[in-house]
């Protein structure tokens, strides 16, 4: 049994809204990150970089899983980086397989701009962003809404 249209269109209306915003974000950060003369995988690349957790190492294979892409994409970008001067490569001194990577001082300097425009932009965005995300989560985990999301194939 479908149901009618008023009824099921706010979970489509919702995610659609969230989604929305969110790409609203991140062209922002992309054009961004392009002005400060990066492309915007760079600018994630330093992001993850800086942003890893305390206990992750700053290998290769740990910066393509926090970008979700393949490990030699990751490889072609830290190597761009470090063309320009951005990130450094180096040995890990135990097991001399790994790759480490950090940020240079000018790669921390060009990030640490960037995020001081995207915290700005954050705080403009932002409640609207999490008014949305309030409204989308207030919905989810009612079985009567997968239900019906489940009765309208």
């Amino acid at each position: 049994m479908k149901l009618p249209e008023k009824q099921r269109s706010p979970d489509y209306r919702a995610l659609a809204e969230f989604r929305y915003r969110i790409r609203r974000y991140l062209r922002f950060s992309e054009q961004a990150a392009r002005a400060a003369g990066l492309e915007p995988q760079q600018h994630q690349l330093l992001l993850a970089l800086k942003g890893l957790p305390d206990k992750k190492r700053r290998t290769i294979s740990a910066l393509a899983e926090r970008l979700q892409i393949h490990h030699h994409t990751t490889v072609e970008l830290v190597d761009r980086l470090e063309e320009r001067g951005l990130v450094r490569r180096s040995r890990d001194k135990i097991d001399r397989r790994q790759v480490l990577v950090s940020p240079t001082s000018k790669g921390e300097e060009v990030l640490r701009d960037l995020s001081l425009h995207h915290l700005d932009e954050l705080e403009s965005v932002g409640p609207e962003l999490v008014q949305v995300l309030k409204k989308l989560v207030s919905r989810l985990g009612s079985e009567e809404r997968r239900l019906r999301m489940v009765n309208e194939k």
